[in-house]
């Protein structure tokens, strides 16, 4: 049996915990992975428990569970407070103390012991809780030739949403162990694979030279002999005869799929109605040939296909799907998910940083740190948002960019690099021998970490970190299959500014390096580890946004 001691806390697990406790069940005790018997994500119909996160309610209570639901589970309003306080189990925060007020039963976590355990073990808090296997295609139909090959002049501000959310799905799913592979492949050295570089999105290329036209061949032998092909009802037939070349515009209207029959037959919910007979074009089989090269590397007999497209070209890839369908494929599913702003961007970041570092700002250092902080505020716009809803920017020349405003990528950087010249400051300190080394956590007294914002800081993120990393494969692996798959994009960027607005507002309140003296060291050598946590914490969640973490701002 795996020691309680040693696996990390959860607050999925520790929400179900106590649901069953507060229902008189111990029988569902969460394992050593944080698993309950047989749930992977509760799926309760009512709402037992609420985890607080606000610093107000944080100042008395953890978890609340509402009068209502008291008053529906203990009608004679005689509450099991003893069992709250006796909760253990692989995963579950450990209790102090719980207590029935006019709000509900708050439950209050141990906090030191909670601080203890979790800047003890902080690797565990920043990685997947769970790896998982199987292949993943991650299908962006913004940069398929239709028939040229899309540029950074052609491509509109939503494709290149669509591009960077598929980069960011891809991080986030390779660190929960899925094989993933973007589709297509493009030129290397084009023009579009060297724009994607430098908003630091690496995708995959091939020699200007390599062809598809064999595996184009063979979807378009697929697809003449799939059972959804319409018959023609003319002597066009002779113009299907086997080995015939792709020679000119007028030999691609003879090949009809009737797609409707595809998704019925298949039993595949979601998709649209009027969906009916397609017409096969030279580009959608270049497409399903870039799709069939996508899964040739594939270790699994089944791969999990998303295509990431907009709202607008959601219709077109779902004719796509459905002919990959047609043509043998196994398994698709569609996920709904500029050049000017990117340039305007970049110009507003080195104007920004010339009135604060003056003369200072030229040489590649500065040119790497722009070029960064230019593709963070770009990824920040446009993955904020909802994937389903549509972005706002605003691309006025006067607006400039700043590290003040409290949202956005250039927010998130400077809070990461505050972090940086924290601890640059502590080493200058040790070097002159004002300071000794940080000592390992177990020999720390944490309850000197009695300020709201430390508390909140672990609550809010630390510990709930893990759980996120792994809701997109959670998604991915209990999804029907249909025609859509909500994969919640834009959470990790919505974290990241979450927690730099409360890092920065308790950073402004705490003096962290106090003067040089013994009495005072457990409490800043304390918070030392909280804040080197965080950093981990910042330049792990950067990395599924591709962006590294920059020394100085």
């Amino acid at each position: 049996m795996e020691n309680t001691d040693e696996t990390p806390f959860r607050i999925t697990r520790t929400v179900q915990a106590l649901g069953s406790a507060l229902r008189g069940e111990t029988e569902n005790v969460p394992d050593a992975n944080g698993l309950g018997s047989g749930d992977r994500i509760p799926s309760e119909p009512e709402k037992l428990w609420f985890k607080e996160s606000s610093a107000k309610n944080l100042q008395n209570r953890d978890f609340l569970s509402p009068t209502t639901v008291l008053n529906t589970l203990y009608a004679d309003g005689q509450v099991g407070v003893l069992d709250m306080l006796s909760l253990k189990g692989c995963g579950v925060l450990p209790v102090a103390g719980g207590e029935v007020m006019g709000e509900g039963l708050r439950v209050r976590v141990d906090r030191i012991a909670t601080f203890q355990k979790v800047l003890s073990g902080v690797s565990a808090y920043l990685k997947p809780p769970s790896q998982r296997q199987g292949c993943v295609v991650l299908n962006c139909p913004a940069l398929h030739p239709k028939p040229n090959l899309p540029s950074p002049d052609t491509l509109t501000l939503g494709q290149l949403r669509t591009v960077l959310l598929t980069d960011h799905l891809g991080a986030l799913l390779r660190r929960q162990g899925f094989t993933v592979s973007c589709c297509p492949v493009l030129p290397e050295d084009s023009n579009i694979i060297v724009f994607l570089r430098i908003l630091g999105v690496d995708w995959p290329s091939v020699p200007v030279s390599w062809t598809n036209d064999e595996r184009e061949e063979k979807m378009l032998q697929a697809l003449q002999n799939s059972p959804y092909k319409e018959r023609e009802e003319t002597d066009g037939g002779r113009r299907e005869s086997e080995g015939k070349k792709m020679e000119g515009e007028k030999e691609w209207g003879m090949l009809r799929v009737n797609l409707k029959r595809v998704f019925q037959e298949e039993q595949l919910p979601g998709y649209d109605p009027s969906l009916g007979t397609c017409t096969v074009q030279r580009d959608s089989v270049s497409h399903l040939a870039q799709l069939d090269r996508a899964t040739a590397d594939c270790t699994v007999s089944t791969a999990t296909a998303v295509h990431v497209t907009s709202c607008q070209d959601e219709f077109r890839q779902q004719q796509i799907a459905m002919l990959w369908r047609a043509s043998g494929a196994t398994v698709t599913q569609v996920g709904d998910t500029f050049i000017v702003e990117n340039r305007l961007r970049r110009v507003q970041m080195k104007e920004a940083s010339e009135m604060k570092y003056g003369e200072q700002v030229e040489g590649q250092t500065w040119d790497d740190i722009i070029k960064v902080m230019t593709s963070a505020t770009v990824r920040f716009e446009l993955l904020s948002t909802v994937h389903m809803s549509p972005v706002t920017l605003d691309v006025q020349r006067e607006g400039s960019v700043s590290t003040k405003g409290p949202r956005g990528g250039v927010f998130v950087m400077y809070n990461c690099a505050r972090l940086h010249t924290l601890f640059d400051s502590y080493e200058r300190g040790m070097e002159k021998g004002l300071y000794p080394e940080i000592p390992e956590g177990s020999q720390l007294d944490f309850s000197a970490l009695k300020e709201e914002g430390e508390w909140l800081l672990l609550f809010n993120y630390l510990i709930p970190f893990s759980e996120l990393l792994d809701q997109s494969g959670q998604t991915l692996e209990c999804d029907g299959g249909g025609a859509r798959v909500n994969l919640k994009t834009e959470q990790i960027c919505k974290f990241l500014v979450s927690l730099s607005k409360d890092f920065s507002s308790y950073y402004n309140r705490v003096h962290v390096l106090g003067e040089p003296l013994p009495h005072l060291f457990n409490q800043m050598f304390c918070r030392l580890q909280l804040l080197r946590a965080l950093r981990e914490l910042y330049h792990s969640a950067l990395d599924s946004l591709h962006l590294p973490p920059i020394r100085q701002l």
